[in-house]
């Protein structure tokens, strides 16, 4: 959530920021709820003291023994009209307060401005991509091993739940333990966090009003199937202010994600491509305002370093206004490149905030320097999402006779150096 000052003093940059992330622009009618709540504030506030001194009237004509009729019947009408004043305010804050949370997050100004996946730009890659002649997508070689199955997870659950098989199922507890252990070495406190939410959570991280469609609910229970452990780790602080000295504070967390992915179709979703429930390692961070760019490209380098340890050949990009999200001010994105598909897979998305989750969670810090409470910045990557990342082993490493070779630094997680 924007600061409501900040689109007062900064309206026709909002409305830029805006018409950039191809979002509605309602801030004409905030503007104009805005100037309604501080006429009732001011009318409210000026009856209330008028109140008082009528109050203080009566009770010195009553001392000197005067009629103080007519005064308490003004006072009367006084308190009616405050009590209308409150109720209209309560009515239009209300009001404001959905508006407020439509308005998505203004690009930093080194965002590329685009409308498509095509204006974002590709700033760095690394490694070698395998030859192309006669490597099999990774549906095809774990068909042939019998690793997973999509078929008999379509039986259970429906399409984009697959089983994993054997040592398919130990390859992926290998990549959690891993991704886990790397992001220790690098700073992170691990979280084990619910995989369920309340509506609250979801709003806080900016899910809800905005990505409703994709998410699974609970109904009955009003909870949300988390998307991503953002959701859970970030609101783990929510309602809570932190010494300044603290920052910054870094979380890890692994959970299953769950996504309806309502409208995704084709060819790009075959096999691991895309599902509706998938592993992933979440990095999150609570940062001070001053650093949380330099926390961002750090953020990067730490997802970037378990790919380089895979032996991936991966891509970053920097997205663009019209692809980079509601709530992020700057995205990286990194792509694993698949041999068997030929073609670039994303496997974790890197993004800075700044204050717009932690204004609507209300998660600050104390400034020495101000005195004040001020909103922390939260800044949130993959480090990784598993399926395109298994997909990528088993394409990048297949064998000419079937077999696929499991990455070095994986070895003493699986205990076995080839998938056969």
């Amino acid at each position: 959530m924007l600061d409501l000052k900040f689109i007062r003093e900064n309206t026709e940059a909002v409305r830029k920021g805006i018409q950039q992330k191809r979002a509605d622009d309602n801030i004409d009618a905030i503007l104009a709820l805005d100037n309604q709540r501080r006429t009732l504030i001011g009318e409210g506030e000026g009856l209330k003291a008028k109140r008082n001194e009528v109050s203080a009237k009566v009770g010195q004509m009553k001392k000197a023994g005067e009629n103080a009729d007519a005064v308490i019947e003004e006072m009367n009408t006084v308190k009616t009209r405050i009590q209308q004043l409150d109720e209209e305010l309560k009515s239009v804050e209300e009001k404001l307060d959905e508006l407020m949370l439509t308005v998505p997050n203004v690009p930093h100004p080194s965002v590329p401005v685009g409308a498509t996946p095509d204006d974002n730009q590709s700033i760095f890659e690394w490694g070698e991509k395998p030859s192309a002649a006669g490597l099999k997508p990774h549906w095809d070689i774990t068909s042939a091993l019998g690793i997973i199955d999509f078929d008999r997870g379509s039986k259970v659950a429906g399409a984009g739940f697959p089983f994993y098989v054997g040592k398919a199922a130990i390859l992926q507890r290998a990549l959690i333990n891993f991704f886990l252990d790397q992001a220790g070495e690098r700073g992170y406190t691990e979280l084990q966090a619910p995989i369920v939410v309340n509506k609250d959570s979801a709003r806080g991280t900016g899910q809800i009003p905005d990505k409703e469609d994709m998410m699974y609910v609970a109904t009955k229970d009003e909870l949300y199937m988390i998307p991503t452990a953002e959701v859970p780790v970030t609101n783990f602080h929510r309602k809570e202010t932190f010494e300044e000295k603290e920052l910054p504070i870094r979380y890890a967390g692994y959970t299953p994600c769950f996504r309806r992915e309502a409208g995704s179709y084709g060819k790009d979703v075959r096999g691991l491509n895309r599902l509706h429930q998938f592993d992933k390692v979440e990095l999150v961070k609570f940062v001070h305002p001053s650093t949380s760019y330099d926390e961002l490209e750090s953020l990067r380098a730490d997802a970037e370093n378990l790919l380089q340890l895979l032996g991936l050949p991966y891509r970053v990009l920097l997205m663009c206004t019209g692809d980079m999200g509601f709530t992020q001010t700057k995205k990286y994105d990194l792509e694993v490149w698949a041999a068997g598909q030929q073609k670039w897979l994303e496997v974790s998305s890197c993004s800075n905030f700044e204050t717009f989750q932690a204004r609507r969670m209300n998660i600050k810090f104390k400034s020495k320097e101000t005195g004040k409470q001020e909103f922390v910045h939260t800044l949130n990557g993959s480090g990784l999402a598993l399926p395109r990342i298994v997909a990528a082993i088993i394409e990048n490493n297949q064998t000419p006779d079937g077999k696929v070779n499991v990455p070095k630094v994986l070895q003493p997680y699986t205990r076995f150096a080839v998938i056969e």
